[in-house]
């Protein structure tokens, strides 16, 4: 089986250049076509309107983090992960500062490649609308490596802003996809989303336990996680064990 490396170095990557206004000054053909825009009417823009609103965020962070890094070329933010509606891309983005002959800083180069098709699927249904693309793969950052989870290792999911912690056995990983994002691409019948900041995957639920009106869902891992329930989603939880 290919590695996650192997599998990078045979895609082309879409590259954005950017001046120190971080605005948008070439990019090459693989940006153009995943992108689905013309050069001449995104030319001279600030690179944030080439991007949805809800992941402006994340790539203003991405910005501000290679400004931080000015007069360290070696000094560079990670890697980032997004899930983007172009529709529906999973894009890993890095930002690197350029330098002149100078030293001085002369704009950065923005580099994607697109994860859609190794971590995802369409699902089209004749019945029904389609729903966004599942997830196949979960892309989280560790150790300054990108890695693809395997679905069925992970036990659980927890909220932390804009970012996920996603725990197998052990220490967590951080996942640049919110929650939200996650929630709708990963598949119901095994994810549940319990609460405002936690989702499950059911495979590992071992017990489900009352305190008062208050649940707690205890997973089967080594510490025997256990993770509250809301109670707006305790009724669900309750059905899907049968204790409705």
């Amino acid at each position: 089986m290919q590695s996650f490396e192997h599998k990078l170095q045979q895609f082309d990557p879409g590259i954005i250049w950017l001046d120190t206004t971080n605005q948008v000054t070439a990019m090459n053909a693989v940006a153009i076509r995943i992108l689905g825009v013309r050069p001449g009417d995104v030319l001279g823009q600030e690179v944030l309107q080439l991007h949805p609103e809800k992941s402006r965020g994340k790539i203003a962070w991405l910005l501000e983090s290679t400004h931080e890094a000015d007069g360290c070329p070696v000094k560079s933010p990670p890697p980032m992960t997004m899930m983007i509606n172009i529709p529906d891309r999973v894009l890993l983005i890095k930002l690197s500062r350029m330098y002149g002959q100078d030293g001085g800083p002369t704009g950065a180069c923005l580099v994607f490649y697109d994860l859609t098709e190794v971590t995802s699927t369409e699902v089209v249904e004749e019945t029904a609308p389609a729903r966004p693309r599942q997830l196949l793969k979960l892309p989280v950052y560790k150790n300054q490596r990108v890695m693809l989870l395997n679905l069925k290792e992970v036990v659980r999911l927890r909220a932390e802003g804009h970012y996920t912690e996603v725990y197998k056995n052990g220490a967590p990983y951080l996942c640049n996809l919110s929650l939200a994002d996650l929630e709708g691409r990963l598949d119901p019948e095994r994810f549940m989303r319990v609460h405002r900041s936690h989702m499950v995957n059911l495979d590992f639920a071992a017990a489900l336990e009352r305190d008062g009106d208050q649940y707690q869902l205890v997973l089967q891992d080594d510490h025997e996680t256990r993770v509250p329930v809301s109670r707006g989603n305790a009724p669900r939880v309750r059905a899907l064990f049968g204790l409705g």
